[in-house]
């Protein structure tokens, strides 16, 4: 098979992969804030959960990251934007601010046709509050937490 259309196959995965994830994240935050709506108590209540802010370290390490997306804290709390650092140095390791229901996510996305080898973690408080590994061709090893406020 040549590399042109290797390559081609890539970046049609890469942009199939991205869709996925969206979505994916989507449905997270989508989800995440219709339990908070559901909640019982008061509005007050709401409000409060929906001000405060927490930090959490993103940690990616492996091998053939091509590069990795995370919420940094920008956008909303239902509608995060997603940061890209491309071609990371692996290990690589971040800390945010996020705000009320936003949920953690941090999504490593390796295009290796000889296989990739991805962890990721989530860390609040010194706690490892989500963890994940993927392996081989479109590794994606992509983490998602619950907000620890929402809770």
């Amino acid at each position: 098979m040549s590399h042109t259309v290797r390559n081609i196959r890539n970046i049609r995965s890469v942009r199939n992969l991205r869709s996925v994830r969206t979505a994916a994240c989507a449905a997270v935050v989508l989800g995440l804030g219709l339990g908070l709506a559901g909640c019982s108590g008061t509005a007050g209540q709401v409000d409060e959960v929906v001000d405060e802010t927490y930090e959490v370290t993103y940690e990616v390490t492996g091998t053939g990251v091509d590069e990795i997306q995370f919420h940094g804290g920008g956008g909303k709390a239902m509608e995060p934007e997603i940061e890209t650092v491309k071609s990371p140095t692996l290990p690589w390791r971040k800390t945010v601010t996020l705000r009320g229901i936003m949920p953690p996510a941090v999504m490593p996305v390796a295009v290796d046709e000889n296989g990739a080898d991805i962890s990721c973690s989530i860390t609040h408080k010194g706690k490892v509050i989500k963890e994940a590994k993927g392996e081989g061709m479109l590794a994606a090893g992509g983490c998602v937490a619950v907000s620890p406020v929402a809770g």
